[in-house]
């Protein structure tokens, strides 16, 4: 193919894309003793086959819960017979990014939340928030990964002091804006005061709306409040209510 000639295919809206963008990963690598649900155990690894020992190959064993580091809710993680991990189509996994940011607030107040107000501001800035998209709610919470006591941030009554979303603004992206799914950076949709009670309802009434989200982001502070794609993939187990996910925005 002569220099100039047009690419066959997507190749040349490729070229352009990735000419000027940057690749920001979204996605802490997970290991043993990272933060994580009590309930949940630790992570195992074990070496099946190791170079090391002169074996031909390096091979290890991982036991651990899907909801693991930096990983994906289908709405079967709490909806009995909704979409599982497989039968979410990969179109849903490449989507504008939209980044709702709030971490000064969360600097003054660990139990914050995003307000009407903080979607207005953003939409008087960009527009409306796009229909299909992956919605990003960035707090500064991932500085703290990977230490547990830093990430939960208990007070002397056992209590959780982070943030979560809020009903009111989950309510406007899925029913008004027709958003596909949500992230954040820390550990539960909800924040930690109703989580510490026992109280998971946005995270059920996200799921229940037949949406997926990413929790544990990183690096969300990289990246601008409008512009992105996100892309989100993980593997395809069968029935699966959740997995450790590799996330990353394109931007410029």
């Amino acid at each position: 193919m002569t220099t100039g000639e047009p690419l066959p295919g997507l190749w040349q809206a490729y070229r352009e894309l990735t000419g000027k963008a940057v690749y920001t990963d979204l996605t802490h690598a997970f290991r043993p003793g990272q933060p994580h649900f009590a309930g949940f155990g630790d992570e195992r690894r074990e070496k099946v086959f190791d170079l090391d020992r002169g074996d031909g190959f390096t091979v290890d064993r991982y036991t651990l819960v899907g909801q693991w580091g930096t990983h994906v809710d289908p709405p079967a993680h709490f909806v009995a017979g909704a979409r599982t991990l497989d039968r979410i189509p990969v179109e849903e996994m490449i989507l504008p990014l939209v980044v709702l940011d709030i971490t000064a607030r969360v600097d003054a107040d660990p139990d914050a939340t995003p307000t009407p107000d903080d979607v207005e501001s953003w939409e008087r800035r960009n527009g409306p928030v796009p229909a299909g998209s992956f919605v990003a709610l960035r707090t500064g919470w991932s500085r703290r990964w990977p230490d547990p006591v830093a990430m939960a941030n208990l007070d002397g009554a056992g209590v959780s002091h982070r943030p979560g979303w809020s009903a009111e603004v989950l309510r406007y992206l899925i029913e008004d804006a027709g958003v596909t799914a949500i992230g954040h950076e820390q550990s539960d949709t909800d924040p930690g005061l109703a989580a510490s009670a026992g109280d998971y309802g946005l995270e059920a009434y996200v799921l229940g709306q037949g949406r997926w989200q990413i929790e544990l982001l990183a690096h969300l502070d990289r990246l601008p409040e409008a512009g992105a794609l996100i892309v989100a993939t993980w593997p395809k187990p069968y029935g699966g209510s959740g997995f450790p996910a590799r996330v990353f925005a394109v931007h410029r």
